[in-house]
């Protein structure tokens, strides 16, 4: 009886599922990206659980038993989700279908040749963070100190500046939120090598153009530096810094809702102590010694709005006597007193598609020297040199989103500079006045997340030259498989000459071509990219030696710069270390300035390698830092002025090579405490360590006959000190941002 009833059941199952089949229908296709099958596309029945996936041909099936009218939904994140009607009646049905590409901003290629970009931005090429200039040993915390380890950066030692690719240390500008920063550096004199201005901790980011870089700036022959600070602090703090060169301290307040911020600091700084401690090669009558103070504040609107506001003002005074090189004179004595203010206003709005950037800055910097020779402790042949500059810089840009990777963005900006120089032994004062008006419109293309390009046109005119130019910037990058991408770069570059070149002749813009080509390959934790470049320069201003000064006399001269630089930095290989390899390559002649010929600059060293490994134990609560730099020899020059004010060529010579291993250990004493009040990190710091003799040029008498050699400060140096944060937990960022 029971197994007539199991079988009547079982009966019953079949008949039902014989009909239920019958009534479903077979939905198929074929799904094509550019004339292909694409596999791996979600292909459903919408508000339904039914549907399949495309196998590697691109072709899915999938059985329903839905009836009449209803939408079959494609999906995957790399395509354009596509929605299809379709009527489902008793027959089978093909729907076939083409995909478009999903354009997103994080998958897109980036546009880097010439560039290093490292910041919080979603495609950022991250390879140089602010928390890694902190960390690399021998950087002193320095911006411009740390890119000296990046590939087309030459280390110099005895001058200020950003030296890149063959060009001088004034071919590149600094930018600070968009605005141009006027004496980046602080006030100096020849042979001593002064620091950055702007504190590193300012900033959540930096772009760095070795060449070819946007027609949102310009007035800068070889590279830019552009630099993007901070939108509020994480939380209220006060700073503590202390080392037996200096004091500081400082603090800021932000609201909880981060809509309005601001903050003040303030240091003081004296290396008379260390002086006494280590022996520096510098005859320092007085110690350099410095005094600076700043404060910002930042406002949020409600429509999301940020204004941004830096100032700051700075001395600083600085005493050297040197054995003269001539004969009838002991000693020769230099004295400066320097002093700076610099404002920074920044506004960025977004509405709807647009966004609105404004910005402005001001610097004022003087600088007096004072000059004299003595013998048998008579001071005799007196001379200052008294210079006073005022610096303005407006800016506007406006910028409209066209797809998520497209864009385009017009703006302008003016800059109006004002100096004054005083040269006691001078018959008068010489003044200088420049205003800068230029226009700029660029946009971006983004074709593909494989394809993108940038396409942009700069016009300028300078009240000194009286003259327009146009500069054209054209890049583009293709991505060349998952990892690898390929970019290119060129663009046409003016500068004005230096302001105090000018005199009675009538100048034109310097010229720099840029010719870039470069391949990349980013993977987790792994970054490598090679490029090469050339770089023509024409129309360089030549010199004549006339009223105590330089002055340019005509744009006659020309030049070249070409050569192959390698980065790599990896994170992964070597357990719990993070280390970068920067090697370049650099061929050059320029006929300029004071050059009677054209010659290998002086200021370039054909071959450079850098190093720099870091690694942070947890269990001894410490970072190890380290960096070495090779630099082979760079030529030096003696140029001579005849009775009539030519240049000539006397001495001349090759130094011999630089190098220089650094080492700084972090070791921070509240990691892993809790509730702790106050956060601090010990810094030793030793640059370096060998104590290489290193030699950075000759300086030679009136006739040659006698030299000196240009050495740096002190062979080695060593830093001792503390930083002392309360509010801010900063330990884990040490872990974390790879501060090993």
């Amino acid at each position: 009886m029971q197994s007539f009833i199991l079988h009547k059941v079982l009966l019953l199952i079949a008949i039902l599922m014989g009909f239920f089949l019958q009534s479903q229908v077979q939905i198929s296709g074929k799904v094509n990206f550019k004339n292909k099958g694409a596999q791996e596309i979600s292909v459903t029945l919408k508000n339904t659980y039914e549907g399949a996936t495309t196998n590697s041909e691109g072709n899915y099936t999938f059985s329903t038993a839905e009836k009449g009218p209803h939408i079959l939904v494609f999906t995957n994140p790399k395509f354009v989700e596509v929605e299809k009607e379709i009527n489902i009646a008793e027959s089978n049905l093909t729907q076939n279908i083409d995909l478009k590409e999903e354009i997103s901003e994080i998958d897109a290629v980036v546009i880097s040749a010439g560039s290093i970009e490292a910041s919080d931005k979603k495609r950022a090429t991250a390879l140089l963070t602010p928390i890694d200039i902190y960390t690399t040993a021998g950087a002193n915390g320095q911006i411009s100190s740390a890119l000296e380890t990046l590939p087309g950066v030459q280390k110099i030692g005895e001058t200020e500046g950003l030296f890149v690719r063959g060009g001088t240390g004034t071919e590149t500008k600094f930018f600070m939120d968009g605005n141009l920063v006027n004496n980046f550096f602080g006030n100096s004199i020849p042979g001593v090598k002064s620091m950055d201005r702007l504190n590193t901790s300012l900033f959540k980011g930096n772009v760095f153009s070795s060449g070819g870089y946007s027609a949102l700036y310009g007035q800068a022959l070889s590279s830019v530096l552009v630099l993007e600070s901070i939108d509020f602090p994480e939380r209220n703090s006060v700073d503590i810094g202390i080392s037996p060169i200096f004091l500081n301290a400082g603090f800021q307040n932000v609201n909880e809702e981060k809509t309005k911020s601001f903050g003040i600091s303030a240091g003081y700084s004296n290396i008379g102590l260390m002086t006494k401690i280590i022996k520096f090669n510098n005859g320092f009558t007085k110690a350099p010694e410095g005094f600076g103070t700043n404060f910002n504040f930042r406002l949020k609107n409600k429509g999301g709005g940020i204004l941004k506001y830096y100032g700051s003002f700075d001395a600083n005074r600085i005493g050297l006597q040197e054995e003269s090189l001539e004969p009838d004179v002991d000693f020769d004595q230099t004295d400066l007193k320097g002093k700076n203010t610099f404002h920074n206003l920044s506004f960025r709005q977004k509405f709807g598609k647009y966004v609105l950037n404004l910005g402005s800055s001001y610097t004022y910097n003087s600088s007096l020297i004072n000059l004299r020779n003595s013998l048998q402790n008579v001071d005799f042949n007196r001379n200052t040199i008294d210079n006073e500059g005022n610096y303005f810089n407006a800016k506007g840009i406006i910028e409209r989103k066209i797809n998520k990777i497209s864009a385009v963005r017009a703006g302008l900006e003016w800059n109006k500079t004002k100096e004054t120089t005083r040269i006691s032994l001078a018959p008068s004062p010489y003044e200088f006045k420049d205003a800068i008006s230029s226009l700029f419109a660029e946009t971006d293309l983004g074709f593909s997340n494989n394809l993108s390009a940038k396409i942009g046109l700069r016009s300028e005119y300078s009240s000194a030259l009286d003259q327009w130019n146009i500069a054209p910037r054209f890049a583009m990058a293709y991505r060349i498989s998952k990892n690898w991408t390929s970019s290119l770069a060129y663009g046409i570059f003016y500068q004005n000459p230096e302001s105090k070149f000018f005199g009675p002749n009538v100048l034109d813009y310097q010229r720099a071509e840029h010719y870039i080509l470069q391949v990349q390959k980013s993977s987790e934790g792994r970054s490598f990219r090679a490029e090469a470049f050339y770089k023509s320069y024409a129309d360089l201003i030549k010199t004549k030696f006339l009223d105590y000064r330089d002055i340019a006399v005509k744009n006659k001269g020309e030049g070249f710069a070409k050569g192959l630089e390698i980065f790599w930095r990896d994170k992964k290989s070597i357990q719990d270390i993070d280390y970068w390899i920067s090697y370049s390559f650099l061929d050059s002649k320029r006929d300029f300035q004071n050059y009677d010929r054209s010659l290998y600059p002086s200021f370039a060293a054909k071959h450079t390698l850098s190093l720099v490994a870091k690694k942070f134990v947890s269990t001894w609560k410490t970072g190890f830092n380290m960096s070495y730099t090779y630099a082979s020899g760079r030529p030096y020059y003696n140029f001579r002025p005849d009775n009539e004010g030519n240049f000539f060529l006397g001495n001349n010579g090759k130094l011999k090579d630089f190098s220089s291993l650094n080492f700084s250990f972090n070791y921070l004493p509240n990691l892993g405490k809790k509730d702790a009040k106050s956060f601090t990190v010990l810094v030793l710091a030793i640059n370096n360590v060998l104590n290489q003799k290193n030699i950075y040029g000759y300086n030679f008498s009136a006739d040659g006959s006698r030299s000196r050699a240009v050495l740096p400060s002190a062979n080695t140096f060593i830093f001792i000190g503390a930083f002392i944060s309360f509010g801010i937990d900063r330990t884990e960022d040490a872990i974390n941002n790879n501060l090993q």
